[in-house]
């Protein structure tokens, strides 16, 4: 099972790595998380570089893909060849996107008649594409996730986990990375925003 996070220049950290280091708690031999970026090195808002592991084209085989968010998201979906590398499909793979990254899912054409969540700065730009806005930190429709805000990373990831590896292993990973002394209340919130959006047969293994 392979997980990409497209992850651009300007990247924000929180946005990407949060969702690596939950869907990281997942031990299973055959579960791999990889950042997927357009060049071998990529720099974020705050200048912290790091190295992709796989490239956009492996990230378009992946089982399941997460489109990370930016300061510079408006140059990507306005590049046509970097947006020509993207072949995302809901019909072969889990999606989520993460603020910016919904805007990314808009333009690819993936949320035509889905409303969608991104983060307060991005939600106009969004909306210019023709998609509602929800005033909410996730929604799930079939196999596409959309997340706003920085900190509901962390729910789309526990959907994705929830949808791949069941509700129990979501539950385990993201209890893990919960506050001490609000692991309960954390966990219950972040159920609340979850589990109305799981379909898939296993989410009660």
């Amino acid at each position: 099972m392979h997980i990409a996070i497209l992850t651009f220049e300007g990247y924000n950290e929180l946005d990407s790595l949060i969702a690596l280091g939950v869907l990281n708690r997942v031990r299973d031999e055959d579960w791999r998380v990889s950042i997927a970026s357009p060049s071998a090195r990529v720099c974020s808002m705050n200048g912290v570089v790091i190295e992709s592991h796989v490239s956009l084209e492996e990230a378009g085989r992946a089982d399941a893909v997460i489109v990370g968010s930016g300061i510079r998201t408006r140059e990507v979906v306005a590049d046509p060849d970097l947006m020509g590398r993207l072949t995302l499909d809901p019909g072969r793979q889990l999606l989520g996107a993460q603020c910016s990254g919904t805007l990314v899912l808009a333009r690819l054409g993936l949320l035509d008649g889905v409303p969608a969540c991104t983060d307060l700065t991005t939600k106009p730009w969004v909306q210019a594409a023709g998609v509602e806005v929800l005033n909410q930190p996730l929604f799930a429709k079939g196999n596409v996730a959309t997340a706003g805000g920085c900190l509901s990373s962390a729910y789309l990831a526990g959907w994705m986990i929830a949808r791949l590896r069941g509700l129990h292993a979501a539950r385990d990973a993201l209890h893990y990375v919960a506050p001490v002394g609000e692991k309960e209340a954390y966990l219950a919130n972040a159920m609340n925003n979850i589990t109305p959006y799981l379909t898939d047969s296993r989410i009660n293994a």
